[in-house]
């Protein structure tokens, strides 16, 4: 692009949207909010007003049409993702596009090739990756000191207790692992740098047909092993980590879902131990760095369409594994 600054719009005013976009934009040089549009146009326009949004457009599709943007913000349900991705790269906009990707591997997949024929940049939010705690990880397995791989164990649990919430609702993409296990099995797929295998899944599930927990068991090549839980009970404590087992040692991270709020990377390699606090921004302010890096400078970043597709594989897949239809 010519310019050096990024107009995005959003749809939808989700409440991840204050942490995930508006106050990264406020501290960036590169990035302004200035459009938004949602189902209900009070709504947009009082969150428009409370994080001082220019515009309010009448609709989604006005929003992603609207020519004083650059490209569009989608934290919308998981199954509106490929719908109004596809329909904002059509209109020539770079996406940003929360996670899960899409409701499955197959709405994924139509969403990248989108990308791919406009040249517009398409990106999963996983704010976590972009944290210098997820490159420190990758330095520690990267420089062989763990030995060959082992087991990689990840979790990430939180209680959702209203049944209102989204996450509850099978028709909008609701479960466990479509909101929280995407992100341990993120962690394992890009500690591994490969892809797995789904060996075994099985869920607990509620009577509205969606995973209010899941535990898979999985297995990378090299027979690597790997387990990734998540759940969502009303009762379960916050649990988030991330554990690689080698021949020579260990690795265990600790709250590498938000770790701005708190972490803790540990490392032992025979005797020795060390531990140490990752220093960095949020996670949201590295991941719209990257983003407006994308788009402005031409700069490949980990969190791309294909990854995006290779993770909703997974996802796919321990469903299957676990008797259960994916998502859409």
């Amino acid at each position: 692009m010519s310019k050096n600054w990024l107009r995005i719009g959003v749809l939808g005013a989700a409440k991840i949207t204050p942490d995930a976009l508006i106050q990264p934009a406020a501290a960036s040089e590169r990035v302004e909010v200035v459009a938004i549009a949602a189902r209900d146009p009070g709504r947009a326009r009082a969150f428009a007003a409370e994080h001082g949004i220019a515009q309010v457009d009448d609709d989604y599709a006005a929003l992603v049409g609207n020519p004083d943007i650059d490209a569009v913000y989608n934290p919308l349900p998981a199954t509106l993702h490929a719908e109004w991705t596809l329909a904002a790269l059509e209109c020539g906009k770079h996406v940003l596009c929360e996670k899960p990707f899409a409701a499955n591997a197959t709405e994924a997949e139509r969403m990248v090739a989108a990308a791919k024929e406009s040249g517009l940049v398409l990106l999963e939010a996983f704010h976590c990756r972009y944290h210098p705690m997820a490159d420190r990880i990758l330095e520690v397995i990267a420089s062989g000191a763990l030995g060959d791989l082992r087991l990689l164990e990840a979790a990430f649990c939180i209680a959702i207790e209203d049944p209102q919430d989204i996450r509850h609702d099978l028709s909008l993409g609701g479960g466990a692992t479509m909101d929280m296990g995407c992100y341990p099995l993120h962690w394992c797929r890009t500690a591994a740098r490969i892809e797995p295998e789904v060996l075994h899944a099985e869920a607990h599930e509620a009577p509205a047909g969606i995973d209010v927990s899941m535990t898979a068991e999985l297995r990378f090549p090299g027979e690597v092993r790997c387990r990734v839980h998540c759940s969502m009970a009303a009762d379960v404590g916050f649990q988030a980590f991330l554990q690689v087992t080698g021949s020579e040692g260990e690795l265990r991270a600790d709250n590498p879902l938000a770790p701005h709020f708190g972490n803790r990377l540990r490392v032992r390699i025979g005797e020795k131990e060390t531990s140490q606090m990752v220093e960095g921004r949020t996670t949201y302010d590295h991941q719209l760095e990257a983003f407006a890096a994308a788009v402005l400078d031409g700069e490949q970043q980990p969190t791309g369409g294909q990854d995006g597709v290779a993770n909703m594989r997974v996802i796919d897949a321990i469903y299957r594994a676990a008797g259960m239809q994916p998502r859409g």
